[in-house]
């Protein structure tokens, strides 16, 4: 195998891994008991990864489709999970807030108009 195909097996091998491109951000968490005081959030094209901060191993996984919706301030991020019936709320301390919260609106926003650009080609397929 030459040096270019190593490069691309490892890629190939490496993209589908679910913290594969994300941007990471520490904060201390304040409302899940079986996390650690302080977690990794990864945030990528498929959404939203908890680790642990020490060890790296996903806590958690979730989709832009189970977000509800996320807040952030000078100090805090917000992101809720789920739906009025069952919902989680992830609180967390950090100065970070308001680029985790860029992060997801402009990954959500490219989604949607993904979507809705798709739906408008199909309408044009006979």
């Amino acid at each position: 195998m030459s040096v270019e195909e190593a490069k691309l097996e490892f890629l190939k091998i490496i993209y589908e891994w679910p913290t594969f491109g994300s941007t990471f951000f520490e904060v201390k968490q304040t409302t899940e008991p079986t996390y650690p005081d302080i977690i990794l959030i990864g945030i990528n094209k498929k959404g939203v990864n908890v680790l642990h901060p020490q060890t790296k191993d996903v806590l958690a996984t979730h989709d832009f489709s189970e977000l509800s919706n996320w807040s952030s301030g000078n100090t805090f991020f917000h992101l809720t999970i789920g739906n009025i019936m069952r919902k989680t709320k992830l609180l967390c301390e950090t100065s970070q807030g308001y680029k985790m919260d860029d992060l997801i609106t402009s990954y959500t926003d490219y989604i949607r108009n993904s979507v809705k650009k798709e739906k408008e080609k199909d309408k044009f397929v006979l």
